[in-house]
């Protein structure tokens, strides 16, 4: 597995902590060479002091991804630092806390939930990975490789009663996120989604919340699916989600393709309602 990104370019976002801060070390400890970046700087260097061994390297970099300069200019430091860049991982990601500290417990309702939380929210975790991808993926084709890999989360999440606006953010990356894989065709560059499969043990989940954590899904389990979707062995998979807590790390590719992988969003829905997902004009009097 470690030859597998072994000096790969990666940038990952939200690195500070929780599924960031596991799937950076993870990358580097595989070789890879990544950009840590999380508007946290001191935690970001946390994430820096728990690398020991292993051929890779993290480079810590502090940005807020609410600012469009900042997003810029996090894929320019890549670029001079690495010479460019092969893996772009869009993790950092707010949710119902920024809301209220209790919304596992008392219901948060979308008409209670501020203009400007909604805002930073969607800023966060759909606008900072779009103009993360906008930039990265001309470079990636003109190298003729990248991997763009988002975190999303359970499609149950999205749907859910007080979870405004955490989950249609969510949907939104989702969603962008197949059409992304479509457009990429034929470049080289690959558009996927990874998710825990369940509550992560991060800091999201407040640590007086009256949840077992022993329960919740450890960081550690995206570590092998996004190995397979940061190197070659993932060349032929794009347009796919994968659950991370089906995924076997002792398991061949096939067989976890099998388990834990399904197409990106909803495209069982589509075909249902008639509209078409591939092409640039939708059919006539579609809807």
């Amino acid at each position: 597995m470690t030859a597998d990104v072994k000096s790969k370019r990666c940038i990952v976002t939200g690195a500070g902590s929780g599924l960031g801060r596991a799937m950076t070390l993870g990358l580097a400890r595989a070789g890879a060479l990544v950009i840590a970046a999380d508007i946290n700087s001191s935690a970001v260097e946390e994430t820096l002091a728990e690398l020991k061994g292993g051929a890779g390297r993290i480079v810590p970099h502090r940005v807020d991804l609410t600012r469009v300069q900042e997003c810029e200019n996090l894929i320019a430091s890549a670029v001079r630092e690495f010479g460019g860049v092969d893996v772009l991982v869009n993790c950092a990601g707010l949710n119902m806390a920024l809301i209220s500290r209790d919304f596992l417990t008392k219901l948060v309702r979308f008409w209670d939930v501020e203009a400007e939380d909604w805002q930073r929210m969607f800023d966060v975790n759909v606008r900072a990975p779009f103009m993360l991808a906008k930039c990265v993926a001309p470079i990636m084709a003109a190298q003729g490789w990248g991997r763009i890999i988002n975190i999303t989360t359970s499609f149950g999440t999205m749907l859910r009663e007080g979870n405004t606006p955490y989950g249609p953010a969510k949907a939104a990356l989702e969603a962008a996120s197949a059409g992304w894989a479509q457009e990429l065709e034929g470049s080289g560059v690959t558009c996927n989604v990874l998710i825990p499969g369940g509550a992560a043990d991060t800091p999201m989940i407040p640590p007086d919340a009256r949840i077992a954590r022993n329960k919740l899904v450890p960081p550690s389990a995206m570590m092998s699916p996004l190995i397979f979707l940061a190197s070659d062995r993932s060349t032929a998979v794009s347009g796919i989600r994968i659950v991370a807590n089906r995924w076997r790390p002792d398991a061949p590719d096939d067989e976890n393709m099998d388990r834990a992988a399904a197409p990106i969003g909803w495209p069982d829905l589509a075909a249902a309602s008639g509209v078409p997902t591939k092409g640039s004009v939708a059919a006539p009097g579609g809807a």
